[in-house]
Formats: C-alpha cells, structure tokens, sequence
C-alpha cells in the first residue's frame, strides 16, 4: 500500500513536467497535448530571439551575482559568529533567517518602497542586491553546517606551526567548507533564476528578466516558447544539482543520513 501511495505522488508530481515537455516539442503554435508532431521549433525560437536572448542572460547575470552577495554574507556571519560566539553575531545570524520567515510578497513590497525611495527603482543592481540579501538564508544555515564539522585538533595543528588566523582560514577552514559554499551558491543562483514576485515589484518590467518575459508572453496569448522556456529553467536547475551530486554529498550537506 506504501508503495503504490508513492507512486501515485510521483506521478502527480511529475505530470505537469511532462505535459511541459510534450508542449515544448510540439510543432503546432496552439499549445495542445499530447502534441501532433514533434520539432525543436519552439527551442529554437527561445534561443535566437534577441528579446528571450536577453531575458536569459540578465536572469543568470543576477542570480550569478547575487549567489556571490548571499554566500559572502553567509561566510563572514558564520565565520565571526564560529570565532568569537558574539551577540552581535548570533543576532545577525538570526536575522539572516528572517527573510525566509516573512511572506514573499512583504518582502517585495519593504524592496519596492525602498529603493524607490533611495532613487533605484528600476534598476538591475536593485534586484541584483534585494536576491542576494533575501536569499542569503539558505547559505547560512547551510555553510553553518560546515562550520559546525570543522574539529579543533585541525585548527590547533595549523596554529602550532605557527599560521596566522588569516593563514588557518586561507588553508584550513575554507578548503573544509567549500563544499557547503559551494551548494548555498548554486541554491541561491537556482532561486534567483526563478524567481519573480520580487524581481517584478522591484524593477517592474524595465528588467525583464526570463520569469518576467514569460509573463509578459503569457499576458498576450500562450505560445510554445513558454514551456520550452519552462523547460530550461528544469534542465538548469537538474543539471546544477547534478554536478553538485558529483562534486558534494548533498544528502549530508541538507543535514540528513543516507541511512534515513
């Protein structure tokens, strides 16, 4: 009975995949599934339009940067707060957590209103800085982990032989926990890409990055590249957590036994 309750989930889960995916390979321009024939039409089309050009590359352009704002965040507060256990470091830890404790939509609004405010409204680097500070959550909790596996015998063994802090964190520290850097990174790239609400109330439609093009698309008629755009960001995102699976063990990074 387990079992087929599983499958059951599972096939839920991955039917509006493959509906997607049946519609982005369809060679009709009116959306149907299953589709009448198959073509890479529509592909094509998202990846030589200059608009969809665009589109994309303003999308990994802010996740790329704003991946680099969150982890730096998350490493120098859990750096600080691993050194010397302040106050200050926990409470600023603690608000790193807030973000993702609050409705998307308050957050979007706050953003809005402040960089209207500042005279940044509009702006790529709005965005850019409002992902890299709201997502900086899973990074911190994340690389937190890291810093929670390093044992003292290996600091003390660099500090015996005479390595400056700057030295042990250089050749010790961060080599144990880049692993945990490197997936708050990728998780904060794959969040950004796909994320619209904040993106939308913070720049409007002056940068439009991929979720807002597809919005704007949808507004005026459905068309195929929709879901081939829909597409992409599942071939990136499974592809991201592939190479990280290679390259970390993501089962013990998210804090859960392989046994489990």
């Amino acid at each position: 009975m387990r079992r087929v309750y599983l499958i059951v989930i599972a096939a839920l889960m991955i039917a509006p995949f493959v509906v997607v995916l049946g519609v982005s390979f369809g060679a009709s321009r009116n959306i149907s599934f299953p589709p009448d024939a198959l073509s890479a039409v529509w592909y094509t089309e998202l990846l030589t339009e200059p608009d969809w050009l665009a589109a994309i590359g303003r999308s990994l352009l802010i996740a790329a940067i704003a991946g680099v704002i969150a982890t730096t965040l998350a490493l120098a507060i859990n750096y600080v707060l691993w050194r010397t256990g302040s106050g200050f470091a926990k409470a600023t830890f603690a608000l790193g957590l807030g973000p993702f404790l609050l409705p998307p939509i308050i957050l979007a609004l706050g953003a809005s209103l402040f960089w209207a405010e500042v005279g940044w409204y509009g702006r790529m680097e709005a965005t850019i800085i409002s992902h890299g500070v709201f997502f900086v959550t899973l990074p911190l909790v994340i690389i937190a982990r890291g810093f929670a596996a390093l044992t003292d015998e290996v600091i003390e063994a660099a500090q015996m032989i005479g390595a400056t802090p700057a030295q042990v964190f250089r050749t010790v520290i961060f080599p144990l926990i880049a692993p945990y850097v490197c997936t708050g990174f990728a998780l904060v790239a794959i969040i950004s890409v796909n994320e619209y609400l904040i993106a939308n109330m913070i720049s409007g439609f002056v940068v439009e990055t991929l979720p807002i093009k597809i919005f704007n698309n949808v507004r005026y008629g459905y068309s195929p590249v929709v879901a081939s755009a829909s597409m992409l960001f599942v071939a990136l995102t499974v592809t991201i957590l592939l190479i990280l699976s290679r390259i970390t063990d993501l089962v013990a990074l998210f804090g859960t036994s392989k046994d489990t």
